[in-house]
């Protein structure tokens, strides 16, 4: 009778246990909606708080009548409220309006521009985790050490050192004084007009420059990545630096360490082998969250290096207060964090089974 019993009760937990990552995945990605959805209307508000678009970026530069003419034509001038409304349908159509300066479409300048950006933060995710994952379990192998001492200084200064003061650093050290790498820019003159001739460019320097197959494109646009990518990676290297240095520590506190430990096992070796998986899942989350802070520096590391990307784009509009502009690339970044943090969520369920119930 207990058998029989038991079997309905097994059936059910095996189909509660089988069905529970799809269940998550669903869950995480209906939660991408709600996300997108404040976060564009946030980007609406603050906007609308200086005033209508129009006025903001041609206030003072046109007679009044013809500034007048302009709001009533574009709609601000009618209640928030339904302007609010229109604006939500514009953006569930992927139409972010047209700029108010160069009178282009802002989804144009989102594809002409977002592959740059995107190239770059790739680049500064490789630095972080290069710099940081190593140097983190390196920290927690001789911790409470001289060398876990510079380290975690060193993290500290990654961290809170501004991406535009790196970057110049750079510059100065690299560019001016050595002379060895380029000073600015996403490729020289010639190489730029080698990647225009390609078809279908992709945007992405790197790609296209593979696609050429000339050895010296490629280290071209290669020699002008390494200074902003560095700059920008340095910042979330401090990040993954502790963080990886926290959780490696804890997990050689666990007994089944201690019993590798007492078999003669190295403190190194047990790092890397024993310590650093299980300690890889706060390290992919984080790098979801990590993904709008390099997002974030883009905008500082591109006008720095003249790194013509979205984040260049968003400080041109900015000064000449297009809000228009801003107001679409802002939203198209956010709906990339959303969907960066969803794909994380994905690897890091598929890693740890834990993550999730």
């Amino acid at each position: 009778m207990t058998t029989t019993e038991a079997s309905p009760v097994s059936a059910v937990s095996a189909r509660s246990g089988g069905g529970s990552l799809g269940r998550y995945l669903v869950v995480r990605f209906l939660l991408i909606f709600p996300t997108v959805f404040i976060l564009v209307s946030m980007v609406f508000l603050f906007m609308r708080v200086t005033g209508d678009p129009i006025t903001a970026a041609l206030g003072g530069r046109l007679p009044a009548d013809q500034l007048a003419e302009r709001i009533h034509e574009a709609g601000y001038d009618r209640p928030i409220m339904v302007q609010y409304l229109e604006y939500l349908g514009q953006v569930f159509t992927l139409n972010f309006g047209t700029t108010l300066t160069d009178n282009q479409q802002v989804t144009d300048v989102l594809l002409r521009y977002g592959g740059a950006t995107l190239e770059l933060a790739i680049y500064a995710l490789l630095v972080a985790l290069v710099v940081g994952i190593p140097l983190g379990m390196l920290s927690a192998a001789v911790r409470d050490r001289w060398g876990d001492a510079v380290l975690r200084v060193f993290a500290i200064l990654c961290y809170a050192t501004p991406v535009f003061f790196a970057g110049l650093l750079l510059k100065l050290i690299f560019a001016v004084g050595l002379d060895v790498l380029p000073v600015a820019g996403r490729a020289s003159v010639r190489v730029e007009l080698a990647l225009g001739r390609i078809d279908n460019p992709t945007g992405i320097y790197l790609i296209d420059a593979v696609r050429t197959g000339s050895p010296a494109v490629i280290g071209d646009v290669l020699s002008h990545a390494v200074l902003p990518g560095i700059a920008l990676g340095l910042l979330t290297a401090g990040v993954f630096l502790r963080l990886v240095r926290t959780n490696v520590i804890g997990t050689l506190a666990m007994p089944y360490v201690d019993a590798a430990r007492s078999r003669g096992i190295s403190e190194v070796r047990l790092v890397r082998k024993h310590a650093f998986k299980p300690a890889l899942i706060p390290i992919i989350t984080v790098i979801g969250l990590q993904v709008a802070m390099l997002l974030g520096g883009a905008v500082l590391t591109e006008t720095t290096f003249e790194w013509e990307g979205l984040g260049f784009q968003l400080a041109h509009y900015l000064s000449a207060r297009d809000f228009v502009a801003v107001q679409g690339i802002v939203a198209l970044l956010a709906v990339i964090v959303a969907l960066t943090n969803f794909f994380v969520d994905i690897i890091a369920a598929l890693i740890d089974p834990r993550v999730r119930y």
